[in-house]
């Protein structure tokens, strides 16, 4: 490979080292990813392998005896503004070196790997910064829950997306639902009996599919996943009993409101990380899946790199990079595109990020087309119904 992410192990603790090695390696399988874009470094090869032009990423195990490992390496990555995650296994302020004293630091346990792996995978722009999520329910029957839910969700750093809480005044109810639902990583879908009855629970089922959106789907414990047809759209079943609810109160009525028990709702936040990426690998697949199609369609030779990327080059020696994009495109996807091309070594390139835009709202679609217009030339925005034109026309 041309590069390859630096991923620095600094302090002493391999079986938790180890852990998230072996998480990180399956989620990059999850992604379609080549295991080999992470290079592992620690003190005993940074001198010889570390690069400080290509990115990195740094984990500290903090130490409970403040016997503090590699302080010098803490201090290099530091003053080249490498991110280091600190890692805790007791307290923050005896296990952790007054060097990273102003990170932000999580405490170790196993239920907290998959955040670990995300966070490192986030950093190296593999798997989205953004961590939308979109809560699918029945108000009549469990707007508690969608509120714990929805509470939990963003104490743990997620953007979510419900109703009732979301949709500022003044905004086209509907228009800004199927907006936010395209830019979301995870639907959280709350299958009680009558969720189907609901017209619009039918119409976002039907969304998700058409989007590719993978569904943690939380089963009622008086209704069966049998009940909802999981064959159009990637979903993750979780089948509910009555101890996963406070005092096994599971029907919402005028009196009563049914909570999620604490040790539930953490084992819910473990499965949407989880599926965060291979959610993400489901819709970049379809999307290059898509853009190759038409693209031999028209004629044009268009290369999928290890990468997850598609090149093509032109008659005329120059080259054109595309890179799927999922949901809605940012300024920071024009960013880390520019970061992509210089690390790559492409020089006379011209960059596309090509998104769908089914349901993306008109104003945003206008929005992205004035930057097009506007600003770098070498990277613009390309959507997929522009797919075919814009192809042929070349």
């Amino acid at each position: 490979m041309k590069y390859r992410y630096q991923l620095i192990f600094l302090g002493e603790n391999d079986s938790v080292r180890n852990s998230i090695s072996d998480d990180i390696q399956r989620k990059l399988k999850d992604l379609g990813l080549v295991g080999d874009m992470i290079k592992i470094i620690d003190a005993n090869n940074f001198g010889s392998e570390y690069l400080g032009n290509q990115p990195a990423f740094g984990i500290y195990f903090g130490d409970v005896a403040g016997d503090f490992k590699d302080l010098s390496i803490a201090e290099k990555l530091v003053k080249d503004g490498t991110m280091i995650l600190p890692i805790f296994f007791g307290s923050f302020s005896t296990d952790i070196p007054a060097i990273l004293s102003n990170q932000n630091g999580l405490h170790y346990s196993a239920t907290e790997l998959d955040r670990i792996s995300n966070i490192v995978l986030q950093a190296f722009e593999l798997l989205r910064e953004t961590r939308k999520i979109f809560i699918s329910y029945r108000r009549s029957e469990s707007t508690s829950i969608a509120i714990q839910l929805f509470e939990a969700l963003e104490s743990h750093n997620f953007d979510v997306f419900l109703d009732t809480h979301s949709i500022g005044m003044g905004e086209p109810f509907q228009d800004e639902l199927w907006h936010r639902m395209t830019d979301c990583d995870v639907i959280v879908l709350l299958n009680t009996p009558g969720f189907l009855e609901r017209h619009w629970c039918k119409e976002e089922l039907a969304e998700a599919g058409a989007k590719q959106i993978g569904i943690v789907q939380l089963v009622w414990p008086n209704h069966k996943i049998k009940d909802i047809d999981p064959t159009s759209y990637l979903s993750y079943p979780i089948q509910l009993i009555e101890d996963n609810f406070i005092d096994k109160l599971y029907v919402e009525t005028d009196k009563d409101k049914p909570k999620f028990s604490s040790e539930s709702i953490k084992k819910i936040l473990q499965e949407v990380e989880s599926v965060r990426a291979r959610n993400l690998a489901a819709r970049q697949d379809n999307l290059i899946t898509e853009f190759r199609n038409i693209a031999a369609k028209s004629g044009r030779a268009v290369t999928v790199q290890p990468e997850k990327i598609l090149t093509e080059d032109l008659p005329d020696g120059k080259r054109v990079i595309y890179i799927p994009t999922i949901g809605i495109p940012q300024s920071k996807n024009c960013q880390s595109a520019e970061v992509k091309k210089e690390l790559m070594g492409y020089k006379d390139v011209s960059i596309r990020l090509i998104y769908d835009d089914l349901r993306i709202r008109d104003k945003w679609l206008k929005h992205l087309d004035w930057l097009n217009d506007n600003f770098k030339k070498d990277i613009k925005t390309l959507r997929k119904q522009e797919f075919e034109p814009w192809l042929k026309s070349r």
